[in-house]
């Protein structure tokens, strides 16, 4: 589920490396991923508008495996 802001897609890979989601979770500072019961990385739509667009989740994932896309023009 997008945000009325953003929108934060993930490949499947992402999702199921269990350091990587772990790494993700930390790196952001407003929450926007969490750890499914599973242990997959899972996102938290509620706090997909507070993104600060650090690009800290970009920088901590394979390229293009992670995008924060802007549902608005700036």
């Amino acid at each position: 589920m997008a945000g009325l802001f953003i929108d934060v897609t993930f490949t499947d890979a992402v999702a199921r490396d269990p350091a990587l989601a772990k790494k993700l979770v930390e790196v952001c500072p407003v929450n926007i991923f969490a750890l499914g019961p599973d242990g997959r990385l899972t996102l938290v739509p509620e706090n997909l508008d507070e993104c600060t667009l650090c690009d800290l989740c970009i920088q901590a994932a394979p390229p293009g495996s992670l995008r924060v896309i802007k549902l608005y023009d700036s």
